[in-house]
């Protein structure tokens, strides 16, 4: 029996090592939605929370919203959402019917703790919350890429130069560069995610109270650009780079003048993802 039993699973190896593998797979992105796009954005938590003022944070949702559009995104912003209030938004995302949809887009703007993001009132577990939009929880998302965006700090620690670099055009006294507090670390989703991060795991992302942060700036400016054209993850490559180049110039913290930011993303992806052009309606 032992001998039978190991026959079959060599034949079933077998048979996977012979499958065949087009490199250049995309994901079918012809379908009557582009998807769904949630956005949290998080200015005012209460008070008790001892958190501070996500200040330029509005400039990052306008940007958003503006670029995502420009995709074809069906886009809805939240304003300072409680905990509960942000669970029902999601539990019913979850259980949409998103089956003449490409894929899914969800957008944190906020402060971060491990692996949790922060409501206004309470923090919420990034792994609870993919696990909604998993395929066996959301099945009309099955087999889809679900992008899951955070712009929150994932440690305490500023990223040092490694050479000379020009400095960031800020505005003095009314363009400060502040920081999300604390760390949300890297978590596994599962199949057809990509987890797109502010910044590396254990440091500050650097956030402009006026033109907002750098990440979600560069994404935009870069959406803008290529999100039409260019292969989804070679664009987070592109926005990692563009990102890396800016330097802190201006911000209350001195020690924080001439540090760094690299963001980084996290691909669980299994064809290439491109935003094309959509057909225009008849």
């Amino acid at each position: 029996m032992c001998f039978q039993a190991a026959s079959k699973n060599v034949t079933e190896t077998d048979a996977w090592r012979t499958l065949t593998l087009d490199p250049g797979e995309e994901y079918k992105m012809t379908r009557k939605r582009r998807g769904l796009a949630i956005i949290f954005n998080q200015e005012h938590f209460y008070w008790r929370m001892g958190l501070p003022i996500r200040y330029g944070t509005n400039a990052d949702r306008y940007n958003l919203e503006k670029r995502l559009k420009a995709l074809n995104f069906e886009v809805k912003a939240y304003e300072n959402l409680k905990q509960m209030e942000i669970l029902d938004v999601l539990s019913e995302a979850a259980q949409s019917n998103h089956s003449d949809a490409d894929c899914f887009m969800l957008i944190f703007l906020s402060h971060g703790e491990q692996d949790h993001i922060y409501a206004f009132d309470g923090k919420i577990s990034i792994q609870d919350v993919t696990a909604m939009f998993k395929g066996d929880k959301c099945q009309s998302l099955a087999g889809k890429p679900k992008i899951i965006i955070l712009q929150a700090c994932r440690g305490d620690k500023h990223d040092n130069p490694v050479k000379p670099c020009d400095d960031v055009d800020n505005v003095i006294k009314s363009n400060e560069v502040v920081v999300d507090a604390s760390a949300v670390h890297t978590l596994p989703a599962g199949a057809d995610f990509v987890m797109c991060y502010s910044v590396a795991e254990g440091y500050y992302s650097h956030r402009e109270t006026v033109n907002g942060s750098w990440y979600i700036q560069d994404f935009c400016e870069l959406i803008d650009k290529y999100g039409d054209s260019l292969e989804f993850t070679e664009l987070l490559t592109l926005v990692n780079r563009k990102v890396s180049m800016r330097s802190v110039y201006n911000c209350n913290d001195r020690n924080a003048i001439g540090k760094k930011q690299v963001p980084c993303f996290a691909s669980m992806l299994t064809k290439k993802l491109y935003f094309r052009p959509k057909p225009a309606e008849k």
